[in-house]
């Protein structure tokens, strides 16, 4: 597997930032999010029905690219995270976590014996179709591979520290619509309760040394969660970015060539 570069990024206290895919399930999807300067692009099977094929399609058309592909999985289940690390993906993301038995069978899912659970098919698309010292690959997919587990119910945050504590979950990402929801407080992100919520997460990282994560809609928010402790972020995804450039470039023309 080749080296995460995200991952070395955030051991070694750095802030990795990145995008979110929805939309655009294209052969050069990841080479045009490389050339923005992304470090890493989520390709989300939560919310999109994309199916196997089309991530498999995805991780193949992202191995040219100096990006690092991550999918996020519908659910903490393990033939969805076995399936996507061996089509490609260098990690993966999973929606509401919230218990440390889901920690756990998520970490366990993403590494091979003795470390964890992951079964072994070698030769295939994660190793480039090359057969190479077993053991080798197997540390190297170990240490290489990234995990992310979302934060987004009341449950999850009440067992924050305890997800937190499990070997093998890298990263905390707070699902800000879904927290709020969950808190009663929907699409509030300003209130004390959700405030005080990210302050909770964010002390969990802190005391396990997991990096906190999260989806931003601007620079300006991108820039205060920065300084607040956040080092993995998401620059919005595909979809809205694509509609905000042309709703800015219409914007200007009609102004600019006096258009009704």
């Amino acid at each position: 597997m080749r080296e995460n570069k995200v991952k070395r990024i955030l051991n070694q206290g750095g802030v990795s930032l990145g995008t979110m895919i929805f939309e655009f399930n294209t052969t050069g999807t990841a080479r045009l999010t490389a050339a923005t300067g992304a470090e890493f692009a989520i390709f989300d099977m939560e919310h999109t029905g994309w199916d196997m094929e089309t991530v498999r399609m995805l991780m193949a058309t992202s191995c040219t690219a100096e990006l690092v592909p991550l999918v996020r999985v519908p659910a903490a289940q393990y033939h969805f995270i076995a399936r996507v690390l061996d089509v490609g993906a260098m990690g993966f993301m999973v929606p509401m976590v919230e218990t440390e038995e889901q920690a756990k069978l998520i970490a366990l899912s993403a590494k091979y014996p003795p470390a964890g659970r992951r079964g072994a098919a070698f030769g295939f698309a994660h190793d480039d179709y090359q057969v190479g010292d077993i053991l080798a690959t197997m540390n190297s997919a170990n240490q290489e591979g990234l995990v992310i587990a979302q934060i987004e119910t009341a449950l999850g945050l009440e067992n924050v520290e305890k997800i937190a504590a499990v070997e093998g979950i890298d990263v905390l990402w707070i699902g800000q619509f879904d927290l709020s929801n969950f808190l009663g407080i929907p699409g509030q992100f300003e209130h004390p309760r959700f405030q005080r919520a990210l302050g909770r997460v964010l002390e969990a990282c802190q005391r396990y040394g997991k990096a906190a994560g999260y989806m931003v809609t601007s620079v300006d928010e991108g820039c205060r969660l920065i300084d607040r402790g956040f080092r993995i972020i998401a620059y919005w995804g595909d979809m809205w970015v694509y509609q905000q450039g042309l709703r800015q470039g219409f914007r200007g023309m009609r102004e600019q060539c006096r258009l009704p």
